[in-house]
C-alpha cells in the first residue's frame, strides 16, 4: 500500500502497483465466479474445497453404483418374468392333462378313445420339455436345472441358481433358485415311476443329463387314468411351489427397487448441496466483482497518470 510521499517518486509507482494487485485479485475472483456459473458447480477442483471434494466424490461413486444396481434389479425382474411366463405355459399344459385324464377315467370311453387321450397327453409332455428348452436368457437355460461343472451342460435336474447384484456394495446380493421344469422332475423326480393300477400301463421316465424324461401310455384303463389324475395334481402342486418362489423373489426385487430409488435421490441431494453452485448468490457476486473491476481499472489509470504531476516541479 502506498504511503505519504510515494506520489513524489517516479521511478517506482507504488500506487500503480497497489492498483494492479487489487485488479489482479478481482480478475482472479471474477474468473472463478464465471467458472462456477458456467459449470454450475461450487467446487470445480480440489483446491476450491478439498474436504468437500473428497466427500462429494464418494457420494457420486455411490450414486453411480446405486444407479447400476437399479438397472440390475430391472434386468433381474425381466429374467424372472421370462421364467414365470414359461411356468404359466407349463401349468396350462398340466391343467389340460388333468382334464384329459379325467375324461379318460370315465367308463363311457373305450380302449381306442383312451389310447387317443394317452397320445395327446404324451404330446403335452413333449411340449412341456420344449418349453424348458426354449426358456433362455443370455444363453442361460433357466428351466433345465443345474449346470454340470465339468461339461457346462444342463443336467435337467436340481436348481439353476441366479445371484443378482442389487446394491453398490459387494454384499448387496439376492440369490434365487429356479428348479428344473420337465416331465421327469414333475412326474418321476425319484427315478423311473409306474403310474396306475396295471403295471407299466402309464410310466414316467426320470430326467438326467441324457434327457428330460417323458410319459408313456400303454393300454391304460380307467383306473390307471384315475391314478394319473393324482400324479398330475402332485405335478401342479410342484409348479405352484415354483411360482410361489418366483413371486417372493419378485416381491423382494420390487422392494429393493423402491429402496434404491430413494437412496439415489438422497445421495444425489447430499452431493448437490456440497458441489452445486448457488446461482443467485454467484450472480450477485458477479455483479459486485464487475463493478470492482471497473473501479480498479479506473484507479489504475489514475495511478499511472500520477507521476505526471511531478513534472510540475520542473517548471
Amino acid at each position: 500500500m502506498s504511503s505519504f510521499g510515494d506520489l513524489n517518486r517516479v521511478n517506482t509507482n507504488i500506487q500503480s502497483l497497489d492498483s494492479q494487485l487489487s485488479l489482479n485479485r478481482i480478475n482472479r475472483d471474477l474468473a472463478d465466479n464465471q467458472l462456477k456459473l458456467s459449470t454450475g458447480l461450487r467446487i470445480n477442483r480440489a483446491e476450491d474445497d478439498a474436504a468437500g471434494y473428497a466427500i462429494a466424490t464418494k457420494l457420486n461413486s455411490r450414486v453411480a453404483g446405486l444407479e447400476q444396481a437399479l438397472q440390475n434389479v430391472g434386468d433381474a425382474k425381466s429374467v424372472l418374468d421370462i421364467a414365470e411366463s414359461s411356468f404359466d405355459t407349463v401349468m396350462d399344459s398340466l391343467i389340460e392333462m388333468k382334464a384329459l385324464a379325467t375324461q379318460a377315467a370315465n367308463d363311457t370311453l373305450g380302449e381306442n378313445e383312451r389310447g387317443y387321450i394317452g397320445a395327446q397327453i404324451e404330446k403335452l409332455a413333449e411340449d412341456i420339455n420344449d418349453v424348458a428348452n426354449q426358456t433362455v436368457f443370455q444363453d442361460s437355460e433357466l428351466l433345465n436345472g443345474a449346470v454340470d461343472a465339468s461339461s457346462g451342460a444342463a443336467t435337467n435336474t436340481g436348481d439353476f441358481s441366479l445371484t443378482f447384484q442389487v446394491g453398490e456394495r459387494s454384499s448387496d446380493t439376492l440369490t434365487t433358485d429356479l428348479s428344473a421344469v420337465n416331465i421327469g422332475e414333475l412326474f418321476a423326480a425319484g427315478g423311473d415311476t409306474e403310474i396306475g393300477a396295471a403295471s407299466g400301463a402309464i410310466s414316467a421316465t426320470a430326467a438326467g443329463t441324457g434327457g428330460q424324461g417323458g410319459l408313456s401310455f400303454d393300454a391304460a384303463t380307467a383306473d390307471d387314468f384315475r391314478s394319473f389324475i393324482d400324479a398330475v395334481d402332485t405335478a401342479i402342486e410342484g409348479m405352484n411351489e415354483r411360482v410361489n418362489e418366483i413371486g417372493m423373489t419378485q416381491s423382494s426385487l420390487s422392494i429393493r427397487e423402491v429402496t434404491l430409488s430413494q437412496s439415489i435421490s438422497a445421495n444425489s441431494s447430499a452431493s448437490s448441496r456440497i458441489m452445486d453452485a448457488d446461482f443467485a448468490k454467484e450472480q450477485s457476486e458477479s455483479v459486485r466483482l464487475q463493478i470492482l473491476q471497473q473501479t480498479s481499472t479506473s484507479a489504475l489509470a489514475q495511478a499511472n497518470m500520477g507521476p505526471q504531476s511531478v513534472l510540475g516541479f520542473l517548471g
